[in-house]
């Protein structure tokens, strides 16, 4: 195994995981509404789900995109059709302590769901499996990135939703809340801008 392509992977890995993008926008936000133990659901679907797609794509499966590249585009739309939804969830979601009922965080199984139409996480599993491939022998490569990204997502999940559980104890008014959800929601929107303007 080269330890200097396994640094350079770590080094990638939580730069993509830790900065912000639509999975850590929507675990804050759930994080500041529902707080950190409802959010674990999420968190894991999130960190376990890319992991899974990362597996996948490391077998084989990101090769229907080269060869049926309107594949791609089908899912890009998709997903920021998607995002669109949940920024509008995000924008109006209750607080916690409201009798509303209204809004809920995401189940394991949504969180999880939600990487196969997450156009930034596709780009971001086939580069780190096309640039890190050599990492070492296959199939072992595809089993250790796919660790690594469930190990590191969890930890970046987590301190996504830990930073909002600890921003909700400064967001007790109904209106900051909506600032916020409002605020959360716009920049979920506009991180799609990347994915959208690419050719």
């Amino acid at each position: 195994m080269s330890l200097e392509l396994l640094s350079a992977f770590i080094v990638f890995a939580a730069v993509m995981l830790f900065t912000p993008g639509p999975n850590n926008v929507m675990l804050m936000a759930s994080g500041v509404n529902f707080g950190f133990v409802r959010t674990l659901p999420h968190m894991l679907g999130v960190s376990l789900g890319f992991a899974l797609m990362v597996f996948l794509v490391g077998i084989g499966l990101g090769s229907l995109f080269q060869i049926y590249p309107l594949l791609y585009e089908v899912l890009k739309y998709a997903s920021a059709a998607y995002l669109l939804y949940l920024a509008w969830m995000i924008a109006t979601a209750a607080p916690r302590a409201s009798d509303t009922g209204k809004g809920r965080p995401l189940t394991f199984l949504e969180g999880a769901l939600f990487q196969w139409i997450n156009a930034k996480g596709w780009v971001i599993a086939i580069g780190a499996v096309t640039t890190y491939a050599a990492l070492t022998r296959f199939p072992f490569n595809v089993i250790v990135l796919s660790a690594l990204f469930a190990f590191l997502g969890t930890l970046s999940a987590a301190t996504w939703a830990l930073c909002g559980s600890g921003l909700s104890r400064f967001l007790r008014s109904p209106r900051a809340l909506r600032v916020f959800n409002v605020s959360m929601a716009l920049l979920l929107v506009v991180s799609l801008y990347p994915v959208l303007a690419e050719r």
